[in-house]
């Protein structure tokens, strides 16, 4: 869930992929950096956006509670396919279907163009990213005040993907959370649900002791593959996942 108050998303300054296209689309509040293995159709990509902002404030205006609610939704039989997903996979994470929201534009979009012919397609949406690549790829981690941990990064493989990597923060960054964890990333095939538990997770951490117990959390959430805590000196992780230093 968002916030009115606007951060530079200076982390896109980092971004290494050059044998890929970059380009970015607004959309109102939805700020949106895609990076594909030819020039993006921007109109095409734009539309497709915007109809799933059009889905989701409509069913807004239908039901308020979808905006607000902080626990799971049951949603009406005939709610468009993205509302749908954000209530399922809010569900399983026992948080309110916008804490989805980032992740499922930006799986829903990478599906859209995956569809269209695009064989390497990176979106990366307030930092929740969702991937479908032809090689392996780099996924930094930055975790704010823990800069011990800031080198690090993700090494995701093409048989891995598609695959939703998502990320919280209690100490940084514009999405509402209830925790004090510098970072907790979340992978997933599902990036709605990656988005859902990592908020899910992040708000079970408010101090080092809570550490432990949050990662059997996340691990316990069917379809989570792998999860990266971290909060001041300490470092959690599990899945098949390899973090590595990124310098």
């Amino acid at each position: 869930m968002r916030n009115s108050k606007y951060q530079r998303r200076f982390y896109r300054d980092w971004v290494r992929a050059k044998d890929l296209y970059p380009a970015r689309i607004v959309a109102k509040e939805t700020d949106i950096y895609i990076y594909t293995n030819k020039i993006l159709d921007k109109a095409f990509a734009e539309e497709r956006i915007r109809s799933y902002r059009w889905e989701i404030e409509r069913y807004i205006d239908r039901d308020r509670r979808f905006l607000v609610a902080l626990k799971p939704l049951e949603v009406e039989l005939d709610a468009p396919e993205i509302i749908k997903e954000m209530s399922l996979q809010s569900k399983k994470a026992g948080v309110g279907p916008m804490a989805a929201v980032a992740g499922a534009v930006a799986e829903f979009l990478g599906r859209d163009l995956i569809r269209a012919g695009y064989k390497d397609v990176i979106i990366e949406n307030g930092g929740d990213i969702y991937l479908k690549t032809t090689r392996s790829r780099r996924v930094g981690l930055y975790a704010g005040r823990s800069r011990a941990w800031n080198n690090l990064a993700l090494k995701i493989m093409p048989k891995s993907t598609p695959l939703g990597v998502c990320t919280s923060s209690g100490t940084l960054a514009h999405s509402l959370s209830f925790g004090s964890a510098d970072s907790v990333s979340i992978l997933s095939k599902s990036a709605s649900l990656a988005d859902a538990v990592a908020t899910a997770t992040a708000n079970r951490i408010k101090s080092t002791k809570d550490l432990k117990n949050a990662l059997e959390f996340a691990k316990g959430i069917k379809g989570v593959l792998g999860a990266v805590i971290i909060m001041k000196n300490n470092l959690l992780s599990w899945g098949k996942i390899a973090v590595f230093d990124n310098q």
